[in-house]
């Protein structure tokens, strides 16, 4: 059974001619004849008396009411989807990283909620395992998250690396380790540290560095807001390790420090001073088994078919363009701010 029978049958029963059943459905008379005859075949019983006006059967009368609701149903169903090709989305829900919705995320929002006003603009602060499992499962549009290749390797997922940064240690102004530019490896697993929960893909990669480098992380508390990790990290010696982009608000608190992890660019051990980002990137790329190097890397997540639809690709393009501008910003600042920092933010939700 196709839906060009049963609209065909509607017409004829509507209109009571096949002729004018043809006229209206915009097609030949013979056309809506053989439509007819193929749905009555394929139920097994005529729908019309074949008189000088189509009458309904009783078999037609009780196909009647079922075939207008299914036609009803199937132009809901194709409006909605040409509205949806042509940017009429009721809503676009966005999951992504405290740091990126506190610091990369405002000015896209702003661009966007004024290109697409009629879009309702919905965005969530999640770790990055639980915003690509809500992505996958269909509940929100987009994920900006911390690389996983293993969460992301399913051909229906579209990966688009945003920035790459480095991973520094967040401690209180007076803790021992600010004697140190650069904090030796050494020096850094003799305290103990405050970790995101699980299910945030920084804590799975604190713990495989620790791993790779034979020591033991001794994770005493799990967070889950980077304005948490300010207020414990201030009362004592506790540290944390951060990428930078969780650190820019932590720059003008006087209380709290950051400094570099130490890196030996000849050992290719953590030791001596850690390179730019821009170094960061070559030398992964040149020896990606490396354990040298501490970095994340932050991609937008979509799906195949997500992305052909106009709000939510003029989105995506919005974070490509506006996120380079703000890493390039961010990293400006801080390589002028001062060692003694902190940081404050809460998830971000904004409605276009």
């Amino acid at each position: 059974m196709r839906i060009e029978q049963l609209q065909a049958f509607l017409a004829v029963a509507e209109t009571g001619s096949f002729g004018q059943a043809a006229r209206k459905c915009e097609i030949t008379q013979s056309t809506v004849s053989r439509q007819i005859q193929s749905l009555e075949a394929e139920l097994g019983l005529p729908l019309f008396h074949r008189t000088a006006q189509a009458k309904l059967t009783l078999g037609g009368e009780h196909l009647l009411p079922r075939a207008r609701k299914i036609c009803q149903e199937w132009e809901s169903a194709t409006q909605e989807l040409a509205d949806l090709m042509a940017g009429k989305q009721p809503e676009l829900c966005v999951a992504a990283i405290h740091s990126v919705c506190a610091h990369y995320l405002p000015p896209v929002l702003q661009k966007f909620c004024r290109d697409y006003p009629e879009v309702q603009l919905r965005v969530t602060a999640l770790g990055s395992d639980r915003a690509l499992k809500v992505l996958r499962d269909g509940l929100v549009d987009v994920a900006i998250v911390m690389n996983n290749r293993f969460l992301t390797a399913s051909p229906e997922m579209v990966v688009d690396v945003l920035y790459e940064e480095r991973v520094e240690v967040l401690m209180a102004s007076n803790h021992p380790l600010t004697q140190h530019e650069q904090v030796p490896w050494s020096e850094l697993i003799k305290y103990p540290q405050v970790v995101f929960k699980d299910g945030y893909g920084m804590q799975r990669l604190v713990q495989e560095r620790f791993a790779r480098q034979g020591t033991k992380l001794r994770a005493v508390m799990e967070l889950n807001t980077l304005d948490a990790f300010r207020g414990v990290v201030r009362q004592g010696e506790l540290i944390a390790l951060l990428p930078e982009s969780a650190l820019v608000e932590a720059r003008t608190d006087s209380t709290l420090a950051i400094r570099a992890i130490a890196f030996n660019t000849e050992r290719g051990s953590l030791i001596g001073l850690a390179p730019s980002i821009t170094e960061v990137g070559n030398m992964v790329s040149e020896a990606p088994n490396s354990d040298s190097i501490l970095t994340r890397q932050v991609v937008l997540v979509t799906t195949q078919d997500r992305i052909q639809i106009p709000p939510i690709q003029h989105f995506c393009q919005l974070v490509r363009q506006l996120e380079k501008s703000a890493a390039n910003a961010m990293a400006t600042q801080n390589s002028i701010a001062q060692p003694h920092t902190s940081y404050d933010s809460q998830p971000l939700t904004l409605k276009g």
